[in-house]
C-alpha cells in the first residue's frame, strides 16, 4: 500500500465523479479492487466518504488524468503523498453517477454552450457538476472525446433543476447588460476625447 495515494477510497470517489478514467485505472491507482470502484460509481460503496481531490493534494496532475483518460491502457502515476491534509469525515450528499451516465456531464456542457453561450464557464460547471477546465475544452472543441458528444438538456438528465438553470440564465443576462452599459460608456468617453482633440487641433 506504500504506493497508494493518501486516502485511497476518498480519492477514488473524486476520480469517479470528476473524470472519465476507467474503473481499472482508478482501482490500480488507489490500490482497490475494480469491483469496489464500480460499487463507488453505483453508490453502493464508500457512502459517507468525502471526495478527496488528488490534484489539489499534489498526488496527480490534470495533464496525467487527461492523458490516461484518452488511453485506458495507460497507468496513472502517483506524484507524491501528502499525509498532512486533514479532510472532514462528514460529507454532503453526493449523487453518484453510474458508468452509463458519466458521459451526461460533457453532453450537457455541449448543450448549454450551443443554446446558452452567454453562460460563463463557471456557471456551466456549477450547473452540471463539472470543472471550468472541462467546459473550456468543450467550448474550444478540444475536449478529448468531443466528436462523440451529443448535446443533451441537463434539466432533463437531472443534473440541475429548472429553477437553478433559470437563475443562471438570469444572472448571465444581468452580466451582459452591465458589460454592454460599460462598453457604451467607454465608447462615449472615447468619442468625447476624440472630439476634444479635433477641437484643440483646429484652435
Amino acid at each position: 500500500m506504500s504506493n497508494a495515494p493518501f486516502m485511497p477510497k476518498a480519492t477514488a470517489v473524486w476520480l469517479v465523479e470528476n473524470t472519465t478514467l476507467s474503473f481499472k485505472q482508478i482501482a490500480n491507482f488507489c490500490n482497490l479492487h475494480e469491483l469496489e470502484v464500480k460499487g463507488i460509481a453505483d453508490g453502493d460503496v464508500a457512502k459517507g466518504i468525502k471526495a478527496y481531490n488528488p490534484i489539489l493534494a499534489g498526488q496527480l496532475t490534470r495533464e496525467e488524468i487527461d492523458v490516461c483518460s484518452k488511453d485506458h491502457n495507460k497507468i496513472l502515476k502517483l506524484t507524491k503523498k501528502n499525509e498532512e491534509v486533514v479532510v472532514s469525515k462528514e460529507r454532503k450528499k453526493v449523487k453518484y453517477t453510474p458508468l452509463s451516465k458519466r458521459k451526461d456531464r460533457p453532453d450537457s456542457i455541449l448543450w448549454l454552450i450551443k443554446n446558452f453561450s452567454k453562460l460563463s464557464d463557471g456557471q456551466i460547471a456549477k450547473l452540471v457538476g463539472s470543472t471550468k477546465g472541462t467546459v473550456a475544452l468543450i467550448r474550444n472543441r478540444s475536449f478529448w472525446n468531443f466528436s462523440n458528444l451529443v448535446a443533451k438538456d441537463p434539466v432533463i438528465l437531472g443534473l440541475c433543476s429548472q429553477l437553478q438553470f433559470e437563475k443562471a440564465v438570469e444572472k448571465a443576462d444581468r452580466r451582459i447588460k452591465r458589460e454592454k452599459k460599460l462598453k457604451e460608456k467607454e465608447q462615449k468617453l472615447k468619442e468625447k476625447e476624440e472630439t476634444t482633440e479635433k477641437t484643440d487641433e483646429v484652435n
